[in-house]
């Protein structure tokens, strides 16, 4: 099959580039250059910024694709540009949501993709979700044959799935750890979750490609193990062979206390508890099993991080937030008991 990334270096997106571009596909990748020497394999590079409707429309002059599978579309608005790119120019267009459009307090635990998708929480999540109607339009009223792919929490070597972080990624609160320093945890910590390797994803993902039975439909692609946000950051304290100092704050303090998106991707999404059922994607894809626990994946991702020191990247302003709020409550926790 003759298969287009656009992006293709991402969290989610590098194993499956990986996988094809050792497969017999004929792989192209459309981004910016930016990333491509993580990419390994037989694969055509076409640089170009998707956002530059014209340079990629005449990048793309007079090639078709069997596969497009779109990764960094966020708004409606770029996925009328990849429609006005790629209808009747290819066989399947697969666009990939997210999870957290999911129905936000959910009304029930189990996830699937029947759950009504509604999230006043995360504009992130309510874009997603135009997103998809919009494609889901074109496919009923115009044969637009697309797949939609709803991932949840998924990692790769390379990033470390935490709860509550700075803007520059998890590395801080691995650090936080390392230093025998408290490391906030939202809520208490008994929430369930979810946490998917990017190579198990990739199987998953890469069954859907060409498979009659995905057109015109939503698949989600998660790992079937079921963790609380207590294990999964004591998971990552035994990896770094160091003993995890929680301190409990609520989602809602958080949110409120500053400016980073907590509201959206804590309230809107992983602080409630799911469990994502994936029988409709092990129907289309009867090989699909993922085989990872997180206990061997995030393993594989601190051994990684821990040795390339580009992956280390400090955050004091979140450092320097993380102890402001600990403080803090802990001053008020002794006004009211000392009375």
């Amino acid at each position: 099959m003759k298969i287009l990334m656009i992006g293709g270096t991402g969290t989610i997106s590098t194993a499956i580039s990986n996988s094809l571009a050792k497969s017999d596909n004929e792989l192209y990748i459309l981004n910016r250059g930016n990333s491509n020497d993580k990419l390994h394999g037989n694969i055509r590079f076409i640089k170009s910024d998707i956002n530059n409707e014209s340079e990629t429309t005449e990048k793309l002059i007079d090639c078709d694709f069997d596969i497009v599978c779109e990764f960094i579309g966020f708004t409606r608005q770029q996925l009328e540009r990849d429609y006005r790119l790629f209808n009747g120019r290819c066989r399947q267009f697969v666009y990939i949501s997210s999870a957290s459009a999911y129905n936000k307090p959910p009304r029930d635990y189990i996830i699937n993709e029947g759950t009504s998708l509604a999230n006043p929480y995360w504009k992130y999540s309510r874009d997603k979700a135009e997103c998809e109607a919009f494609l889901m339009k074109m496919y009923s009223e115009n044969g637009f044959p697309v797949t939609i792919v709803r991932p949840s929490h998924t990692y790769c070597e390379n990033s470390v799935p935490l709860g509550v972080h700075g803007r520059n990624g998890s590395w801080q609160v691995i650090k936080r750890m390392l230093e025998n320093k408290p490391v906030i945890i939202h809520g208490d910590g008994t929430s369930l979750w979810t946490m998917t390797d990017s190579r198990d994803f990739a199987k998953g993902f890469i069954g859907l490609l060409g498979n009659p039975h995905a057109i015109g439909e939503a698949f989600q692609i998660t790992n079937d193990e079921t963790l609380t946000w207590n294990m999964i950051y004591e998971t990552i304290a035994k990896a770094l062979g160091v003993k995890l100092r929680p301190y409990y704050v609520s989602s809602e303090f958080l949110a409120s206390v500053s400016d980073y998106d907590f509201k959206g991707s804590l309230i809107g999404d992983k602080a409630n508890s799911v469990v994502f059922d994936n029988t409709k994607l092990k129907r289309a894809v009867p090989d699909f099993r993922p085989s990872i626990r997180f206990e061997e994946g995030i393993k594989h991702t601190l051994d990684y991080i821990l040795s390339h020191k580009e992956c280390q990247t400090e955050d004091p302003e979140f450092d320097k937030w993380c102890d402001k709020v600990i403080s803090a409550l802990e001053n008020a926790r002794k006004e009211i008991v000392n009375g």
